[in-house]
C-alpha cells in the first residue's frame, strides 16, 4: 500500500521559514510527478510548486521566488523550501504524487494527510 507521509509543518512569523518534507513508501514502480497543493480556509486547493522525476518544476506565481521545490528520487521524497513567508501562505499543504503501481500501468494521484502551516505574529 502506497502512502505519502509530510512532515514540517508548523508556526512562523512573517518573512520566515519553513521546510516540508514527504516521503513516498510502499510498493511502487515511478513516481513522476509530486509536488504541494495547499488548501486555506474557505478557498479552493491550489498547486503550488510541483518537480517531475525528470527535473522539470512549476509554480504558482504567488511563490515565486520564495518557494524552492526539490526532489531526492533516490528516497522518492520531495522537500518544498519555504521562505519570505506571508500571512496569506496559511494554508493545509498537501503532498501528492502522480504513481504507477507498476512498468505499463497508468499513473495515478496519491496524497498526504495534511500538514498545517500558519503564518502570524
Amino acid at each position: 500500500q502506497v502512502q505519502l507521509v509530510e512532515s514540517g509543518g508548523g508556526l512562523v512569523q512573517p518573512g520566515g521559514s519553513l521546510r516540508l518534507s514527504c516521503a513516498a513508501s510502499g510498493n511502487f514502480f515511478s513516481a513522476f510527478r509530486m509536488g504541494w497543493y495547499r488548501q486555506a480556509p474557505g478557498k479552493q486547493r491550489e498547486l503550488v510548486a510541483a518537480a517531475t522525476i525528470g527535473g522539470d518544476t512549476y509554480y504558482v506565481d504567488s511563490v515565486k521566488g520564495r518557494f524552492t521545490i526539490s526532489r531526492d528520487n533516490a528516497k522518492n521524497t520531495v522537500y518544498l523550501e519555504m521562505s519570505s513567508l506571508k500571512p496569506e501562505d496559511t494554508a493545509v499543504y498537501y503532498c501528492y504524487a502522480d504513481l504507477a503501481l507498476e512498468a505499463g500501468a497508468s499513473f495515478d494521484d496519491y496524497w498526504g494527510q495534511g500538514t498545517q502551516v500558519t503564518v502570524s505574529s
